[in-house]
């Protein structure tokens, strides 16, 4: 899980500044995705060393979450179905289910962590 939390982070700062170029930089705003890409990409890292794990992909989860509820919480109500797409809501679109889709990875991973550690 450390590598794919890592992978995440590194599609968030690519999705960061893509958007932040795709706007022309014209807000620096653009560039929250890569700032939680860092923190993820820190977390994964921090996580490959056994003795800081659980701690580190606690923390993954929790920019997760937060990163996640942020994004979602902008970019539905700027929904706009009559007009087309803007690319700052697609960006927060495609932020809030990438950490979606990651926060389900990590409750996985968590669950299956508890099995193995009941079991042995």
């Amino acid at each position: 899980m450390p590598r794919l939390t890592i992978a995440f982070g590194i599609a968030l700062v690519a999705l960061g500044v893509g958007t932040y170029l795709g706007t022309g930089r014209a807000s620096v705003t653009a560039l929250i995705p890569a700032f939680f890409g860092i923190g993820l990409a820190l977390s994964g890292a921090l996580a490959l060393r056994e003795n800081w794990r659980k701690h580190a992909m606690h923390a993954a989860a929790a920019i997760g979450l937060l990163g996640a509820l942020g994004s979602l919480s902008r970019a539905i109500p700027g929904l706009d179905l009559s007009e087309p797409l803007r690319l700052a809501t697609a960006s927060q679109l495609a932020m809030g289910v990438g950490l979606l889709v990651f926060l389900v990875l990590c409750v996985r991973s968590f669950i299956q962590a508890r099995k193995v550690q009941a079991a042995g």
